[in-house]
């Protein structure tokens, strides 16, 4: 679980401490977890996971924080999948581009609702924290105006798996996607042709910066 605040804009600004944190499944988070992450100022969770990923019985969760679930891969799609689950490609930044194309409404929902979110932090997760949650903090961070370098060291933040693996077989790393993804990606564009108005941008921003 991380912050995105303190990372570098092109401006020459930063990204604002307790607007957005990133992790991996609550499930396990204990009462005293959940008051912890109250008194930090969350106030919302954006949910990735698919129906299946989630567990039957959350546990107690405290008032005050909205939960919202938004599930990102589309996985009912499964001419889509067959080719992005069928190796080690999936769990990697590799397929953020396709998937971007194929389901920009998944996207732009994910990011409005992070945009017309209550007062407060939002903390978006998945299930491991580092692929799903990482598309998501791609395109936020990108239009806070973060630097690719910087939104591609966040993501290697989150650890490495077999995917990395044969991201250095191919001569490249996840860090390298990433950037070339946003060189040849207009963010903007993409959310907006998923159905993200323009004040749903402009409040990401706004909750991003400081």
């Amino acid at each position: 679980m991380r912050d995105l605040g303190g990372l570098r804009t092109t401006d020459g600004g930063e990204t604002r401490w307790g607007a957005v944190v990133r992790c991996g499944s609550p499930d396990g988070v204990t009462p005293a977890g959940w008051a912890a992450l109250h008194a930090y100022g969350i106030r919302t969770i954006v949910d990735l996971r698919n129906d299946d990923e989630r567990a039957s019985e959350p546990g107690a969760r405290p008032t005050g924080i909205e939960h919202l679930h938004l599930p990102l891969d589309g996985i009912e799609d499964a001419e889509f999948w067959r080719e992005w689950t069928s190796g080690p490609q999936f769990a990697t930044p590799l397929y953020y581009r396709a998937h971007l194309d194929h389901f920009p409404k998944r996207n732009a929902d994910v990011v409005a609702a992070i945009g017309r979110a209550a007062p407060g932090g939002v903390l978006v997760h998945c299930v491991g924290g580092r692929d799903r949650a990482g598309q998501i903090a791609m395109l936020l961070l990108a239009l806070a105006g973060v630097e690719p370098e910087q939104i591609a060291a966040d993501y290697c933040r989150s650890g490495r798996n077999e995917g990395d693996e044969l991201l250095a077989r191919e001569g490249t790393s996840a860090g390298e996607v990433i950037v070339s993804t946003l060189a040849e990606l207009d963010v903007e564009a993409c959310l907006r042709a998923g159905g993200a108005a323009e004040r749903d941008l402009a409040a990401v921003r706004a909750r991003l910066l400081a």
